[in-house]
């Protein structure tokens, strides 16, 4: 059974990604062929990039960094819960992104995005970013829009049509992750 990590992109006071990553978990945890875990990189204090020697050279020097590529080295996917700021990701998870470099590599990811346009163009450097990590990103994504799927713009209220959204990212995620799985035992 692979793992999935469901990651809080979002440290800022008032964010939204933590209730909506526990939504996409209450979902997730009724299938029975994969396991969740939400990992929210506000907990790791990751200071803007510090690391002396590149990611991709695999010699981390600051114990926060040692612990977060512990964590994200234990899980077999992702799920990458997102705003959109400027037409972005929140700059706190491309830094936590950017800290590591073969941790991520042969792995999925599936994307959750809340913004004015549903998180749409944050998914979409997401992918760019995931290009670059070697990690195969899944088309289903979820988008949720701050005008209909939060009442007065606040409270997370999804549509119902959005669960058959989660169920259909959650089905490709799980089918890449349960693949790259078996590539990375091959190597």
């Amino acid at each position: 059974m692979i793992k999935i990590g469901i990651v809080i992109g979002s440290t800022r006071p008032g964010r939204k990604g933590e209730t909506v990553a526990r939504w996409i978990y209450e979902i997730a945890k009724k299938r029975q062929n994969a396991e969740f875990e939400l990992v929210d990189i506000k907990d790791y204090n990751l200071p803007l990039l510090d690391e002396p020697i590149p990611p991709s050279m695999g010699k981390y020097s600051q114990e926060h960094t040692k612990i977060w590529a512990a964590k994200i080295d234990s899980f077999d996917a992702f799920i990458f819960v997102t705003p959109e700021y400027n037409h972005s990701t929140s700059g706190a998870l491309k830094n936590a992104l950017d800290y590591l470099y073969k941790e991520w590599n042969n792995k999925a990811a599936g994307f959750v995005g809340y913004g004015s346009v549903g998180g749409a163009r944050a998914i979409e450097q997401l992918r760019l970013v995931m290009g670059e990590l070697q990690v195969a990103d899944v088309r289903a994504q979820v988008m949720l829009s701050l005008s209909t799927d939060f009442e007065n713009y606040k409270e997370f209220k999804p549509a119902s049509f959005q669960e058959k959204s989660v169920n259909s990212m959650l089905d490709q995620l799980i089918a890449w992750g349960e693949t790259l799985q078996t590539l990375r035992k091959k190597g």
